[in-house]
């Protein structure tokens, strides 16, 4: 179990990354573990002018699922620059889905990881 909290939580520090590149000075995060699954919850604000990269995070995270590229390439997340795209696509292989609200200044999300 111990592996799969660690991807849970570098999921975590990858979107913490992403929102910190978007200029974002609040972030909240929550982990909820239940009996086979996790949710991750995270709220952030964000700079107005990179609005429109938000518009990417539904097709990034929402993608198709790869367990074979979870299994090996997990421990990579975090490892880019902030904010690259391809660091949200391991995510999105990562979780079974996520729940993105894009709202005036705030972007709030769910995402779902079984185990």
């Amino acid at each position: 179990m111990v592996h799969e909290e660690r991807k849970i939580a570098k999921i975590a520090e990858e979107l913490t990354v992403y929102f910190f590149a978007l200029g974002a000075d609040t972030i909240e995060s929550k982990i909820q573990r239940e009996e086979n699954r996790a949710v991750i919850f995270v709220k952030a604000n964000y700079k107005p002018e990179y609005e429109e990269r938000l518009g990417q995070l539904d097709k990034y995270l929402n993608g198709p699922k790869n367990d074979g590229i979870e299994d090996v390439y997990w421990e990579l997340a975090g490892s880019g620059d902030p904010g690259e795209t391809s660091q949200l696509l391991l995510v999105g292989m990562m979780i079974d889905r996520a729940d993105i609200k894009v709202q005036e200044g705030y972007v709030v999300m769910e995402l779902y990881k079984s185990y």
